[in-house]
């Protein structure tokens, strides 16, 4: 195993808004050696439970005003750092993050909670990631929770603003978290942004970031893509859940185009609740998303 960074605790005190006690697992099957963070709040028996999955460069802090609406409702929320996240161990030799191991990861991380009756909420890498897990597990997920993202399919052009992020991303591999969720989420205080930065204490511990924009599927055999492309046919034809789709329509990566086209791509997904103020981190606007999304689901 490569060296292998643990965020100081210190660096995760007195987060605002964050009064969630953190939750390890030290030997996930296939990943010994790892040390995973999650979240795990709510009615332990509860009849759903809501599976939150970050993207980049966030970590489950990125939940903390969609968990209340959802623990309040009386259902079970569980959110997980991906490894190199949040207050999970980092590797940081770089070639270790692959869409296979991060993957695997979930599914492990799943199968390790014996989690069911699943809705999985997603965004960013939460879907490119965690849209392909229904067809592995259909029997574990119920609903589906979308927010801005994708699959990565490797047979659909990428967006001219990925590109642009994903250059950005190469000339600036000490990307600060924390002002980046700023640029686009000016409703942010100082101390949230803080709070998003506060798993990185310097550039050795952001290789996972760095990682992210290079693995998203560019071509047909890119890793990934081929799972995701049988995740897209059996989310058309087989997929029997119910989905909510919420699109932060100031979005320039994942907005509304890339979105009605996933939309496409989901059977029996209603017509999307469209945000007209949020941007790519549609959670920084997640209150009035739960909300709906809780009202659409017990219509």
């Amino acid at each position: 195993m490569t060296e292998v960074l643990r965020t100081p605790d210190e660096r995760f005190l007195d987060l605002p808004n964050f009064p969630y006690n953190p939750t390890y697992i030290d030997e996930l099957k296939g990943f010994e050696g790892l040390r995973m963070h999650y979240l795990d709040e709510g009615l332990q028996n509860a009849d759903q439970i809501f599976l939150c999955l970050h993207g980049e460069p966030t970590w489950s802090y990125l939940y903390r005003k969609m968990i209340p609406v959802f623990t309040g409702a009386g259902y079970r929320v569980v959110a997980p750092d991906y490894f190199g996240f949040g207050r999970s161990d980092k590797p940081v030799e770089e070639e270790i993050y692959t869409f296979d191991f991060h993957r695997n990861t979930l599914v492990s991380f799943i199968k390790h909670l014996e989690l069911r009756n699943i809705t999985l909420v997603c965004q960013d890498w939460g879907g490119i990631l965690g849209l392909t897990l229904p067809m592995e597990m259909p029997g574990r997920f119920s609903r589906l929770l979308i927010m801005n993202t994708t699959l990565g399919t490797g047979d659909v052009q990428l967006s001219k603003g990925f590109l642009e992020w994903r250059a950005w991303v190469r000339k600036n591999p000490d990307m600060s978290a924390g002002r980046l969720l700023k640029l686009t989420c000016p409703h942010l205080s100082e101390a949230e942004c803080v709070a998003y930065e506060s798993p990185f204490p310097d550039i050795r511990y952001k290789a996972g970031v760095r990682r992210f924009p290079e693995m998203v599927p560019d071509r047909l055999d890119a890793p990934g893509a081929e799972l995701s492309r049988r995740a897209r046919e059996w989310l058309r034809k087989k997929w029997t859940g119910q989905v909510f789709m919420a699109i932060g329509m100031k979005d320039p990566v994942l907005g509304p185009p890339v979105m009605q086209a996933l939309r496409n791509d989901i059977r029996n997904c209603p017509r999307p609740y469209e945000h007209s103020e949020a941007g790519h981190f549609v959670q920084e606007w997640g209150e009035e998303i739960a909300r709906r999304a809780l009202a659409a689901f017990d219509g």
